[in-house]
């Protein structure tokens, strides 16, 4: 691609940081993974962290911890990846996808009660590319109904809500670092918790079942192989004292985007809700309802074969294969879930883009969409 999609941010100070850790010889449970964690739990404002190989495994160390399973239902969104969704079936529980709110394109918690069943025992909501849910209707719906809360702020370090840091709402959250995160550590994730009992549960899961302590043959409880390594940690320890450098970064082409973006009827632009201030994760904007999925991918493929990295995000989960064979969904049951999932286009997005390649980008999809529209 001439213009990436995304692209991780690396300097010397990174690069510097794992041949430490290389030289030093300890590649696993070392220094490094101590040190980003409570790096990670003093930046959010909570107690605890636990670092691990993925986000997918923070959500499902969490809902394990917590006691969810077989015959329990959680409810969440299918605008979201899929992982939110699998993390569920991980422990035999199932997914109840509720619809979105329009303008977030977060979970709705007007449509949450009506879902509410006995065998409800939480709800998983997503910071949707970073912006914050509604949490405070969030905490009250589950505290009337007496469920558990998850943040799935994947894609939200440095977001907050009302002056409140996501990660830091409900029982417990969850950060990932994939490389086209805010910060990464290659692959990696975290649970984040005040809750110190459920820390000490998923830090045990992560690390094959060992208690605290423990002789490294003696194993308490059914765990995983889930540990983040020594280089990854480091990684992170790196990336993360660079996140205001980073977020600043991301502001300035998310400003760029909506400065060239404005005039165009055809294109519905992410809005900032007034309490939330977001940390952008990616830059997707809507085509307006006028338009259909096939119009859609008929203009991805146009930025594609003008070098343009662009994506539909997302595909709505309910609508997936395996789901719907699965599950049983269909189409119609979340239409504003679904008429999103049909117009979203994901455009380059990262702290280096320049102002020119933004300019590239939006003269592109502008020309492709007149190109669908001329037929």
């Amino acid at each position: 691609m001439r213009i990436p999609l995304a692209q991780a941010d690396i300097s010397p100070a990174e690069h510097r940081a794992v041949t430490e850790v290389i030289e030093s010889g300890r590649l696993a449970l070392g220094p490094k993974l101590a040190e980003f964690e409570t790096a990670i739990a003093g930046y959010v404002g909570v107690g605890h962290a636990v670092a691990l190989n993925s986000g997918t495994s923070a959500l499902h160390v969490i809902l394990e911890g917590l006691g969810i399973g077989e015959g329990d239902e959680v409810i969440t969104t299918s605008f979201s990846f899929i992982a939110s969704a699998n993390c569920i079936l991980f422990v035999r529980a199932t997914p109840v996808f509720v619809d979105i709110d329009p303008v977030t394109l977060c979970i709705d918690p007007g449509r949450i009660e009506a879902a509410i069943t006995p065998r409800t025992k939480a709800i998983l909501a997503v910071d949707v590319f970073g912006h914050p849910a509604d949490w405070p209707a969030l905490e009250r719906i589950a505290e009337e109904h007496g469920l558990l809360l998850i943040e799935d702020s994947a894609e939200a370090l440095g977001s907050s809500l009302g002056g409140r840091r996501c990660g830091s709402f409900g029982r417990a959250g969850i950060f990932g670092f994939y490389p086209n995160k805010q910060i990464t550590t290659g692959e990696g994730g975290v649970v984040i918790t005040e809750d110190a009992e459920l820390a000490r549960i998923c830090r045990s899961m992560v690390n094959q079942g060992r208690g605290d302590g423990d002789a490294w043959l003696k194993h308490v409880r059914l765990g995983y192989n889930f540990r983040m390594d020594e280089l990854s940690a480091a990684l992170g320890v790196a990336q993360l004292a660079r996140l205001d450098e980073f977020i600043e970064a991301r502001q300035r082409v998310a400003s760029w985007y909506e400065e060239r973006l404005a005039a165009c009827p055809d294109v519905v632009t992410p809005s900032v809700g007034d309490q939330a201030t977001q940390s952008w994760f990616v830059y997707v904007v809507r085509l307006a309802e006028a338009f259909n999925e096939t119009q859609r991918d008929a203009i991805l493929a146009a930025l594609e074969r003008d070098g343009i990295g662009c994506r539909n995000y997302f595909a709505p989960i309910h609508l997936q294969p395996f789901y719907r064979e699965f599950l049983g969904t269909t189409q119609g049951t979340l239409l504003v879930t679904e008429v999103a999932g049909a117009r979203t286009i994901a455009l380059p997005f990262f702290n280096r883009l320049t102002r020119d390649q933004v300019a590239c980008v939006v003269d592109a999809l502008l020309r492709a969409i007149d190109e669908v529209l001329r037929g």
